[in-house]
């Protein structure tokens, strides 16, 4: 008898298993359907503001990279024209502290724009010709050689940071 007593509480359990707490009903996967859907879509969205938050640094970057571009652009003008008027100084004026002035005031401007990462390309005579470095004007015909070198600079050209915001303008030759 005891042996039944236990096969019909085994059975009991078994019934309030299923029909009890354990039993899946069509709420509870509800609940747990929708559960999984809110996960998803909140992992979703935390992925969108993640690529949304890049994306808004990798324009704030381009946006402070392209004014620091346009500000060393229309300096360099400026820097043309210093020099221009250093390399033509007439020789009684060499001595006046005025002139020294402008050629140290020159100087520190090239000093401060080499801090930011601004620097002049080589294209000093015999200098091998890069064409993505050299915009060449002239070509001295007169030359003979294989490799195109530069004759002479006619214009100083500049990079930011490895790329080239204004090339040399030179007069190229062969060796």
């Amino acid at each position: 008898m005891e042996e039944n007593n236990v096969a019909k509480n085994q059975d009991n359990a078994k019934d309030k298993k299923q029909s009890g707490f354990f039993k899946k009903d069509s709420k509870c996967e509800k609940l747990q359907a929708e559960n999984s859907e809110l996960k998803n879509d909140l992992q979703r969205t935390r992925a969108d503001f993640e690529n949304y938050r890049k994306n808004v640094e990798s324009r704030i970057s381009n946006a402070q990279n392209l004014g620091e571009k346009k500000a060393i652009l229309a300096l360099i003008p400026m820097i043309d024209d210093i020099e221009r008027a250093i390399s033509h100084l007439p020789t009684e004026l060499a001595e006046n502290s005025w002139a020294q002035n402008v050629a140290k005031m020159s100087k520190n401007l090239e000093k401060n724009l080499s801090k930011m990462g601004v620097v002049k390309i080589n294209s000093s005579n015999g200098t091998i010709f890069n064409p993505e470095l050299h915009e060449a004007i002239q070509f001295d015909e007169e030359s003979e050689g294989e490799e195109e070198i530069i004759a002479e600079e006619l214009r100083a050209g500049y990079t930011l940071k490895g790329e080239v915001l204004r090339a040399a303008m030179v007069k190229v030759g062969r060796k």
